[in-house]
């Protein structure tokens, strides 16, 4: 026994020994490299593993939008959301409020609802969620659907009157980027592509005579097909 207890003593300050010097030569490696060595940004996911390490639910976000004509700039922002929390809940606004606050929808809710929910960062969706934030419908959200923060683009949501959609969920007052810039991980980055709803209906507008002329001269050629077409009877 004592034999066997000299040979673990020895094995551990064996292993405390190598252990210190692998540190050791670690940090002056570190050491060495010099700044460059460092990365420019922090591990982020390891940050946000340390914060909901103590969580008991995951992080659920909110965002809302028409999401009318979808296209690729509603999935980005969809994707920049998901990536603020576990679980993106996202507010499909009904068509009666879109027509009262920016004109009638291209496509009605059914089919925006259809769009959203294809989008793979969505979690869920609540349909008919107003233009506006009110108190209410903040109350729903943190109490039925355990939202922990509501999310919107830095692009401005005004309503006919002039005043903000979401000025009762920013009264806090706060810098909405403290967080990022704490964490040294905030980036202002520019869109290389100026693609909207807008952008897109004045496409067509723009080309309309040609997208007619394009049409009328292919459905006439369809028509001459199937007028020649013939068909083998079999005999």
């Amino acid at each position: 026994m004592e034999a066997g207890a000299g040979s673990s003593s020895a094995k551990l300050v064996a292993a405390c020994v190598i252990g210190g010097i692998v540190l050791g030569a670690s940090v002056v490696a570190l050491h060495l490299a010099g700044p460059a060595a460092i990365p420019a940004l922090p591990p982020v996911d390891a940050l946000r593993r340390r914060f909901r390490r103590g969580r008991r639910r995951p992080v659920r976000v909110y965002m809302d939008g028409c999401f009318d004509m979808m296209h690729y700039g509603h999935c980005n922002a969809l994707r920049q959301a998901r990536a603020l929390g576990d679980e993106l809940i996202v507010g499909v606004v009904s068509d009666d409020e879109i027509t009262a606050n920016k004109g009638p929808p291209v496509t009605p809710l059914h089919e925006r609802l259809i769009m959203v929910r294809a989008v793979k960062w969505v979690h869920d969706v609540i349909p008919d969620a107003p233009y506006a934030i009110t108190e209410d419908f903040m109350n729903k959200l943190f109490n039925e659907y355990n939202i922990d923060y509501i999310i919107h683009g830095d692009d401005p949501c005004l309503l006919p009157d002039g005043t903000d959609a979401y000025a009762l969920a920013k009264k806090d007052d706060l810098n909405p980027y403290a967080v990022p810039r704490a964490m040294g991980i905030y980036r202002r980055l520019d869109s290389p592509l100026d693609i909207t709803t807008s952008t897109i209906i004045r496409r067509i507008v723009a080309n309309h005579e040609a997208y007619q002329k394009r049409n009328e001269k292919k459905e006439a050629s369809e028509k001459k097909y199937y007028d020649s077409k013939s068909f083998v009877n079999g005999e």
